[in-house]
């Protein structure tokens, strides 16, 4: 076990879109972020304690009571709204108010406070321009500094990846990602030969990537509440 709580948390998910005033046609970006929302919410139906919301124009939240694919769900946003960039607070913690499963609106208490930790420090650390930036962090009610520290480092090490992809990898990776299957229907998917795809997922450290990614997904899915 890599943490250790004396009861069953749930997992805050707070997604704030970054540099969201400069959008042109921001009525335009909000119906699509709440078509987003709606697919990830029919999609992972048996994960989501509260289902994600919009809470303001930029910015959304959700509760899961069990961490297993919490991170595919990030993943899965963010792909859908590329080019926009988004950063995440995820907070692990219990939450002391009523909970309603239709939307995350009124609910409070660590999980969530955690999480607005989270984006909050992912903010400070874009205006004090640090050079290893993150674009999701992890903060966790109760006494697991060091987990929250070693997953914090994995997040900021795959953000630095995703920074380095030319877009032609980006794409690449990200079909791979979403169809999970092989590098010759990646291939045919994009209309492109096969060692094209070797080279880029080679050259943009998918497989580091990807590992990584699976590592924290082990880590987060040992939380999962009772009552799920």
């Amino acid at each position: 076990m890599y943490f250790h709580y004396d009861n069953y948390p749930y997992i805050a998910v707070i997604g704030d879109i970054r540099d969201s005033r400069k959008i042109e046609n921001r009525s335009e970006a909000q119906k699509k972020l709440q078509r987003v929302l709606l697919s990830v919410n029919e999609k992972y139906t048996e994960d989501i304690a509260s289902k994600f919301t919009i809470t303001l124009g930029d910015e959304f939240q959700g509760l899961f009571h069990s961490g297993h694919r919490v991170l595919q769900v990030i993943s899965e946003i963010e792909r859908a709204l590329y080019p926009k960039k988004i950063r995440f607070g995820i907070g692990i913690g219990v939450i002391t108010t009523d909970i309603d499963p239709e939307r995350a609106l009124g609910a409070d208490g660590p999980g969530y406070y955690m999480a607005r930790n989270a984006v909050d420090f992912l903010k400070e650390n874009e205006n004090r321009k640090q050079a290893a930036l993150a674009d999701i962090r992890l903060e966790a009610d109760g006494d697991n500094d060091e987990c929250v520290a070693m997953l914090n480092s994995v997040l900021s090490l795959m953000c630095a990846i995703k920074d380095s992809w030319s877009e032609r990898q980006r794409e690449i990776i990200w079909d791979m990602a979403e169809h999970m299957d092989n590098q010759t229907d990646v291939a045919a998917r994009l209309g492109i030969r096969q060692p094209t795809v070797h080279k880029s997922l080679s050259k943009g450290y998918y497989y580091t990537y990807k590992n990584a990614s699976e590592t924290v997904e082990r880590v987060l899915g040992e939380i999962r509440r009772r009552d799920a």
